[in-house]
């Protein structure tokens, strides 16, 4: 699912983690979308009316970042991200983008009512050891031959009791059995060895071509974490209170498994091979976003526990990511790098509205389809 950080990246903390916790929109955010019945997963619409706040700040690092990086992506959206900048530049009013040639499909959401659920994910910063000693021994592994042949990869379970150990594939020994899962679910993220001061980025490498499964859910179905109460720091808390064995059995309901392979650079490259900036870009379904699509959102504002303020703010972004766990009407924001970052991505299980944007005629991709 990507070559990239997170999703499958793709998710929160996580979205994929905790996914069970979001499946209704927020009842006061229900009462407040009055768009109707959109049938489609996109929907053209004459002119975007929303009265939130703006914040468009990110959008010109981003989009420059995908004019330098990829020619192809610029061939695409040159003309599209130069009407955006001139937009911006005349105050950003959403009631204004035909003036500028920019049309726009809204998102149906999974209720066709609009509601696109926002999830987060982050690149986390794991402290590692180049071998294992009697606290750093779970392994973060390297691409093993059955990725690079296309043939069938052991489970979950089957990694977990030590069916790669021996074939040289360990990067890395953490001293968290589920910091290094956390890890694998955002697909990527930087590692620092103590033992000679080493930071390193490990991007997606590759996975194990078996199901996943949300851990978070799992909890929840056991009753172990309560549903309102499911979280990033309920899952750690859950994990932090329990056996090695007992986490282990928890993470076998999960058979997928995430593979890694250092990078040279710190960039943070999503599936695009983009480097990824918080609040700008976004992992979603490339069936429905191609790579390098803007996007108007309406994002919701949370306060520092996580819940809902009852506001959004109106954003720009980009997708530039994919993730397993993403698919339809789901957008997963990226948040940043660390402990910080990862638990305001924790938090992120909530609604807005989005619209898809393109030009009228040109390069870019029309709205009102895939």
């Amino acid at each position: 699912m990507k070559s990239a950080p997170f999703k499958s990246l793709s998710c929160v903390v996580l979205a994929a983690v905790i996914s069970a916790c979001a499946s209704q929109p927020d009842r006061e955010l229900g009462k407040r979308y009055l768009d109707g019945e959109l049938q489609q997963p996109l929907n053209w619409v004459a002119a975007v009316q929303s009265d939130a706040n703006r914040n468009y700040t990110r959008f010109a690092d981003q989009s420059s970042l995908v004019l330098e990086r990829s020619p192809r992506l610029a061939s695409r959206y040159a003309p599209l991200y130069r009407q955006l900048s001139q937009w911006l530049e005349s105050g950003g009013d959403p009631l204004s983008l035909g003036n500028f040639g920019i049309e726009a499909a809204q998102f149906g959401g999974a209720d066709r009512q609009g509601h696109v659920l926002f999830t987060g994910y982050f690149s986390p910063v794991l402290e590692v050891r180049h071998s294992p000693d009697s606290r750093f021994q779970y392994p973060l592994y390297g691409v093993p031959d059955c990725v690079k042949h296309n043939s069938p990869c052991p489970s979950r379970e089957a990694i977990l009791q030590g069916a790669l150990s021996g074939q040289g594939l360990e990067l890395a020994y953490s001293d968290s059995l589920i910091d290094s899962f956390l890890m694998e679910v955002q697909g990527s993220g930087f590692v620092h060895y103590g033992d000679n001061d080493e930071l390193q980025y490990l991007g997606y490498g590759g996975k194990n071509g078996h199901a996943y499964r949300s851990i978070g859910k799992v909890l929840i179905e056991q009753g172990e974490v309560a549903k309102e109460q499911m979280s990033l720091r309920a899952i750690k808390a859950w994990a932090d209170s329990h056996s090695e064995d007992e986490v282990k059995q928890l993470l076998a309901h999960n058979a997928s498994f995430v593979f890694f392979q250092a990078r040279p650079n710190h960039d943070v490259l999503g599936s695009a091979g983009i480097p990824l900036l918080p609040m700008a870009a976004v992992a979603a379904d490339k069936q429905l976003l191609p790579m390098g699509t803007p996007l108007l959102a309406e994002v919701p504002l949370l306060d520092d526990v996580g819940n809902w303020t009852g506001r959004h703010e109106l954003r720009l972004l980009i997708a530039l990511d994919t993730g397993g766990a993403v698919d339809g009407g789901h957008l997963d924001l990226y948040h940043g790098m660390g402990p910080e970052a990862g638990m305001a991505a924790g938090h992120y299980k909530h609604f807005g509205r989005v619209w898809r944007l393109g030009l009228g005629a040109g390069s870019s991709v029309t709205p009102g389809t895939p």
